[in-house]
């Protein structure tokens, strides 16, 4: 009667047995393939003999001739070549992967990297490895962090630093917030907090790092939380910029992103007595990311961003 082969045994067959099987048939000797594994003949044996078990069925002819396959052997054998060659093909993209200059970045950025730092950085490292490519993607803070907490993204920049311990922090660039009105309500003395608090104002969402920086510097200065006149909440930097540039009110903004408007008298800095905001942006990633050769070129490359945006007058101090 003919012997029926278990299908699901195939389930409980290891690539270790496949190895011990392919060794086998080209040392065409348990002996010799042991050796060339590093195995004792026993525990070779055990291997093959496990194999069959699984799917019981002989699928070596051990004969005084030498060893042989059956046909459920040969089919065996031809898939336990592709396998493990399946494995040495993934092997060979990995290390590439890890040490060629080359492959995507995948960034998550709060507002003011994304739009302001970022395309800077990123213009002079492209020169350098024109084979690795940033893929950037904008979000607040808040979003930034958990969108880099779950694995969307490789890497986040962000104004707040995250306090969860599977995210590394570290801080990359320095940042200025400043007061910034319509150049009608720019006065020559310095403003208090109670004036500032009487201004017509454009704040950023809530989970913005920004309007989170503020509000606890506020606070911070007078011991009270801050109660803006407030006319219009705002979902991006460029929001709130093109919202002075109208002249609807005034709000405290990133030098970054007001730079150039500044420098074109389209909008006026306004001087706080004695408020000096000032702020971190960190990288972000997850601590137990595989981090590969791209991913270390970039971070190296980011340690001389100071430099690199004080030469593209962008140095905020």
């Amino acid at each position: 009667m003919m012997k029926i082969m278990n299908y699901d045994g195939l389930n409980n067959i290891t690539i270790h047995q496949l190895e011990s099987l392919i060794h086998l048939i080209r040392e065409r000797s348990f002996t010799r393939a042991a050796k060339k594994m590093g195995l004792s003949q026993p525990a070779l044996t055990k291997n093959i003999g496990n194999m069959e078990n699984a799917v019981e069925v002989r699928i070596v002819n051990r004969e005084n001739s030498g060893i042989s396959l059956t046909p459920e052997g040969n089919l065996m054998y031809e898939y336990a070549r592709k396998v493990t060659g399946f494995r040495e093909d993934l092997k060979e993209k990995y290390a590439g992967m890890f040490q060629n200059e080359s492959g995507n970045i995948e960034i998550i950025a709060s507002t003011i990297p994304a739009a302001y730092i970022l395309p800077h950085i990123l213009s002079h490292f492209n020169k350098d490895y024109p084979d690795i490519r940033a893929i950037v993607r904008t979000a607040n803070s808040d979003e930034a962090i958990d969108i880099i907490l779950n694995g969307h993204a490789e890497i986040g920049f962000t104004g707040k630093k995250p306090m969860h311990k599977k995210i590394h922090a570290e801080s990359v660039w320095k940042d200025r917030l400043i007061l910034v009105v319509p150049n009608s309500l720019k006065t020559k003395c310095f403003m208090t907090a109670a004036e500032l608090m009487k201004l017509p104002f454009v704040i950023r969402e809530k989970g913005s790092g920004t309007r989170q920086i503020v509000e606890e510097y506020i606070s911070a200065k007078t011991g009270v939380y801050p109660r803006f006149n407030v006319i219009a909440e705002m979902g991006s930097s460029e929001s709130v910029k093109e919202s002075l540039i109208a002249g609807m009110g005034a709000s405290i903004i990133s030098v970054y992103a007001v730079r150039r408007e500044l420098e074109h008298n389209l909008i006026s800095e306004q001087a706080i007595e004695n408020w000096q905001i000032e702020r971190d942006f960190f990288l972000i990633f997850r601590k137990k990311n595989a981090l590969m050769r791209h991913h270390q070129l970039f971070f190296d490359f980011l340690k001389n961003a100071d430099n690199l945006i004080a030469c593209n007058a962008l140095d905020v101090t």
